[in-house]
């Protein structure tokens, strides 16, 4: 029955472009939709587009880390292949079958199709495929019988998931398919525990050579003053302390770029294996170009900060980081609890840049509904779904072009978004939702989080991938616990803003620095506000304003704790604490009367003044 309804939705949509989105999975509908747009041929029989002989051996050359990472574990799940009556095979980033092994029935029925080594079964050429389509979204998905866009694999069923090089780029996808009848969810879950192995396999790999390399040079690297160790392919690995000074954004960066950053090559040294028989790095000795200032003498343009600086060590540290990674154009991921004041170190990293007069756009990711998630970040193309503007609309990369894009609350993304936001960063092109035009992207990517993202990839629940390309450069922000000597610099700059002539009397120092500040510079700021309403003067005799906020004394341990377990407002919270806000202003500062105005017990309004830090 199931078959006999997709095959009507199939034929309706190829006959007449109506798709019943209700009847398939979403990522099948999109990849149905993209085929139609590209002029697949839905009518195929088997693959056209091969690479026999020489030709396919350099495609394998080309590819050889991912074949020599892939090979062994495919050796050891080749005999439950034979028994599953199934076939797995590994796929270049190009589209090209690498190698296929498997249950020998069922290599000779996938040659009816042409489903074999050197073919290339992507989307453009075969339509909606496993491989085709997890090398399109870089997501592991399973595509069965009817669901294939090409009349040539509707007899099979196909599992596939991306393999990602240790920097997060693409390496390939490997593929189990079967026939139709002989399909099973948990092919799905193979794929991926097998994709995951190899990435896994490749890191490991990784880490050794890029560690071999450094003891090799070791010596030379301590005392020289420009030098940088560069593996077989010229990526950087490690830098002398002065180059990582002028350069600090090195790692995976290439030679060339290297010396396009004012430096040129005195001399080059090969790093032999231990056997010296093969050259698996070298050593770049550089020197500044003539035409350039030395690194220490550089002129240092004035620093920009719209926040308040303050005294504190662990705050300088932090603005020290800023003046360093703000002229680069590496990746920053700023780090710290709800409310320390990420945005502001965001825009201080673009106003320091040079991107500044270019756009500064920020969005929080986990404020938005999971439906518009994708329509924000990337626009959406005219008639892209009912109500959709008439020319379509910009996302936030297309508005932050030319300037910087600050992602707040990463974290909160769900996979399916991770998986499209890495493919942006890595294309650096935006496709708008229901469009097939590419828009080229020149951003700066700086983003934030409260959580722990290293404990959130080890959860599963953020890409390992995602996270290498964004945590390039972190930047701690410290909670105002912390830095509590900078409390009175925060008040003071709080009353310039506003315009707020008053001289903070030492009780009222005392109690700011008596409490502990869960909600940090956020909850001062909103507690200073309520103060300028309630006593503008800042009175001794209204010192009692502060105890329902602090209570008679700082929160315990247990508390601090509780309190930073609150997640972030949702849009309804929102809306409370705006209300309250309100409320608060027209009852100058009387809460008994803002409760009567909201017609809410007063119970609740000061549980709710704890909650959003009021």
């Amino acid at each position: 029955m199931q078959s006999v309804c997709y095959l009507s939705t199939w034929k309706r949509f190829i006959h007449e472009g109506t798709l019943d989105a209700s009847r398939l999975n979403k990522r099948i509908a999109e990849s149905w939709n993209r085929c139609r747009h590209q002029k697949v041929n839905p009518y195929l029989q088997r693959g056209e587009q091969f690479l026999t002989g020489d030709r396919l051996q350099k495609q394998k050359q080309k590819n050889d880390v991912f074949l020599q990472a892939a090979t062994p574990v495919l050796q050891r799940i080749e005999p439950m292949m034979k028994e599953l009556e199934a076939v797995v095979l590994l796929i270049d980033p190009s589209g090209y079958v690498l190698s296929m092994t498997g249950n020998k029935r069922v290599v000779h029925e996938a040659r009816r199709i042409n489903f074999k080594e050197g073919v290339r079964w992507r989307e453009e050429e075969v339509g909606t495929n496993a491989i085709g389509t997890a090398l399109r979204t870089e997501e592991a998905i399973m595509v069965s019988g009817l669901e294939h866009y090409s009349l040539a694999s509707h007899g099979w069923s196909c599992a596939a998931a991306p393999v990602h090089s240790p920097d997060g780029w693409l390496l390939g996808v490997i593929d189990v398919s079967c026939s139709v009848d002989r399909a099973h969810p948990f092919m799905f879950g193979m794929v991926a525990s097998v994709a995951h192995e190899i990435e896994s396999e490749l890191a490991a790999q990784a880490y050794q050579k890029e560690m071999k390399l450094i003891n090799k040079c070791e010596s030379l690297l301590e005392r020289g003053r420009l030098v940088a160790v560069c593996d077989d392919h010229y990526r950087i690995v490690a830098v002398s302390p002065a180059l990582r000074d002028c350069f600090p954004d090195y790692k995976g960066k290439k030679k060339e770029e290297l010396l396009r950053e004012g430096f040129c090559l005195k001399g080059e040294s090969a790093i032999l294996s231990d056997d010296q028989q093969q050259v698996i790095g070298s050593c770049l000795h550089l020197e500044e170009k003539a035409v350039s200032a030395p690194c220490h003498r550089k002129a240092e343009p004035p620093f920009i900060f719209e926040g308040e600086q303050g005294t504190s060590l662990s705050f300088q540290q932090t603005l020290e980081d800023v003046q360093k990674v703000a002229p680069t154009e590496v990746s920053v991921c700023i780090l710290g609890e709800t409310g320390t004041g990420k945005e502001v170190i965001a825009q201080a990293i673009h106003a320091n840049s040079a991107r500044r007069n270019g756009p500064f756009i920020a969005i929080n990711c986990g404020a938005l509904p999971a439906d518009l998630v994708e329509s924000e970040l990337f626009g959406y193309a005219e008639g892209a779904f009912t109500g959709a503007k008439r020319n379509g609309h910009q996302g936030k990369f297309e508005q932050a072009n030319g300037g910087t894009i600050f992602l707040d609350e990463i974290g909160e993304l769900s996979l399916d978004m991770q998986v499209k936001l890495l493919r942006v960063l890595q294309e650096r092109k935006v496709t708008r939702v229901g469009g097939v035009k590419e828009i080229e992207l020149d951003i700066r990517v700086v983003t934030a989080t409260h959580r722990n993202l290293e404990q959130l990839v080890a959860e599963g629940t953020f890409r390992k991938d995602l996270y290498y390309r964004l945590h390039v450069y972190p930047i701690c922000v410290p909670p105002l616990r912390e830095r509590k000597e900078d409390i009175a610099h925060l008040v003071r700059h709080y009353a310039r803003k506003h315009q707020w002539p008053v001289d903070v009397p030492d009780a009222y120092m005392e109690r700011f620095c008596e409490y502990d500040w869960p909600g940090n510079i956020r909850e001062l700021f909103n507690v200073l506000e309520r103060l300028r309403i309630a006593s503008p003067q800042l009175a001794l005799k209204d010192l009692h304003v502060l105890d329902p906020l602090f209570g008679d004394h700082p929160l315990s341990d247990t508390e601090k704790k509780e309190e930073q377990k609150l997640p972030e407002m949702n849009i309804r919270e929102k809306i409370q604490k705006d209300l309250m806000i309100e409320a608060l202003r027209k009852t100058k500062g009387n809460v008994t009367q803002a409760a009567k105005l909201l017609e809410v017990p007063r119970s609740t309004f000061y549980k709710r003044l704890k909650r959003f830090g009021l």
